[in-house]
C-alpha cells in the first residue's frame, strides 16, 4: 500500500506508520513537504485547515508529478481553546485515492494561560525550548514528551490522530 504524507518530519512519519500498520500490510510511505496555507503556529480553526490544506495540497502534487497512492496523510499541531481551556492538539487528515475522507484528533494537553500569547507570536516549540533550554524538542519527542517525562511523546499523539482518522476506512458503519 503506498501513502503520501504532507510532511518530511520523522516523527510525524513515525507516527503515520504505527497508526496504519495496525491495520495494513506492506506499507510504504513517503514524506513531501507541502504547504498548510496557515501559519507556523495554527490556532482554533486553522489546525483543521492546514492539516486539510496539506492533503488537497499532497494530492494535486501527485497529480501534476505522476504519483500514485491509496492514502494522502497530513497531520497539523495547534492550540485551540474550544473546549474551555487552552490546550494543544494534533488534527489528522486522511483521504483515500477515490476521494473518502477521514478526520481525527489526539489527545490535548493543556497549556498554562502565561504561555498562550508568547506561543501564538511564534510557536510552541520555540516557546518550550527557551522555556526548558532545549534544542528542537518538536523534532524529538515534542514537548510532550518533556512534559509527561516521555510516557507520551509527540509520535504518540501523532499516531493517535491518525489512528483516530482511519476510523472511516476500517469500519464501513462509521462513514458519511
Amino acid at each position: 500500500m503506498k501513502v503520501l504524507i504532507g510532511t518530511k518530519n520523522p516523527g510525524k512519519i513515525k507516527g503515520a506508520r504505527i497508526a496504519l500498520e495496525k491495520y495494513f500490510d506492506n506499507v510504504e510511505i513517503e514524506g513531501v513537504k507541502v504547504d498548510s496555507g496557515v501559519g507556523e503556529q495554527p490556532v482554533g480553526l486553522e489546525t483543521y485547515q492546514g492539516a486539510l490544506h496539506r492533503v488537497d495540497n499532497l494530492m494535486h502534487y501527485a497529480q501534476e508529478h505522476n504519483l500514485h497512492a491509496d492514502y494522502f496523510m497530513a497531520v497539523e499541531s495547534g492550540l485551540v481553546s474550544e473546549i474551555g481551556f487552552w490546550s494543544i492538539i494534533n488534527v489528522a487528515v486522511i483521504k483515500n485515492c477515490h476521494g473518502q475522507i477521514g478526520q481525527g484528533t489526539s489527545a490535548g494537553f493543556p497549556v498554562p494561560q502565561k504561555y498562550v500569547e508568547a506561543i501564538k507570536r511564534n510557536t510552541l516549540g520555540t516557546v518550550m525550548d527557551q522555556l526548558f533550554n532545549e534544542s528542537d524538542l518538536r523534532s524529538s519527542t515534542g514537548g510532550i514528551g518533556l512534559l509527561t517525562r516521555e510516557v507520551i511523546t509527540r509520535i504518540d499523539l501523532t499516531a493517535q490522530a491518525f489512528l483516530m482518522a482511519l476510523t472511516p476506512f476500517i469500519n464501513n458503519a462509521w462513514q458519511d
